[in-house]
């Protein structure tokens, strides 16, 4: 296992959410996949995904027509030292980041996207750290036991491990939640669960 092929979000409503993302992000079952779950799930889930751009703009397009799908807006975009960015909670309450490092717009706006990120908010992060690499995946990234990114080939979704409050802190949410996450991460693997409990199962 070197990467995550998609993700499946697992929502109340599934022909709502493939709608919501399919309108608002342009995503299909090629990355993000979606089935139905009553699983209980309370606060924050303990992961964001991010859509990372090019430039302001696409942030900008994409966080309106979320909104016109249905989203709430956590963070309104903004800039920052970083870059540019907001955050808004999907209807099925999965949190997305849409960001780009840079601050000026270069191109036509759009709503293309250059890469999908899913952070997942982790007690300790060099242990999670230690335990992916075992698992396969080679380290891109890494600030002692603060940030990790893995490093993942093209029309994958990247995979990064940072501490669970600061990412909570990064979304604009507070850090308690408890119950399913509500994901589940697709790869060449056989089923497992990492020690935060997010779920790994095979590409289908």
């Amino acid at each position: 296992m070197n990467s995550i092929d998609s993700i499946t979000l697992e929502v109340a409503d599934t022909e709502a959410a493939a709608r919501f993302y399919s309108d608002a992000f342009g995503l299909d079952a090629s990355r993000v996949r979606v089935r139905a779950s009553e699983d209980p799930t309370t606060g924050f889930r303990g992961f964001t995904l991010s859509l990372v751009v090019s430039q302001p703009g696409n942030v900008d397009a994409l966080l309106a027509a979320a909104k016109d799908a249905g989203a709430t807006v956590i963070k309104p975009a903004e800039k920052s030292l970083w870059g540019y960015g907001g955050v808004v909670r999907a209807p099925d309450g999965t949190i997305w980041q849409l960001a780009t490092s840079k601050k000026k717009d270069t191109a036509p706006v759009s709503r293309e996207f250059d890469e999908i990120v899913l952070l997942l908010g982790v007690e300790d992060v060099k242990a999670s750290k230690q335990f992916y690499v075992g698992k396969g995946l080679g380290v891109g990234k890494s600030f002692g036991g603060k940030y990790v990114e893995f490093a993942t080939g093209p029309d994958t979704v990247k995979l990064s491990l940072y501490k669970r409050r600061a990412l909570a802190k990064v979304a604009g949410v507070d850090a308690e939640g408890s119950g399913s996450h509500r994901l589940v991460l697709n790869g060449e693997t056989e089923p497992f669960e990492d020690p935060d409990g997010f779920a790994w199962q095979p590409a289908r």
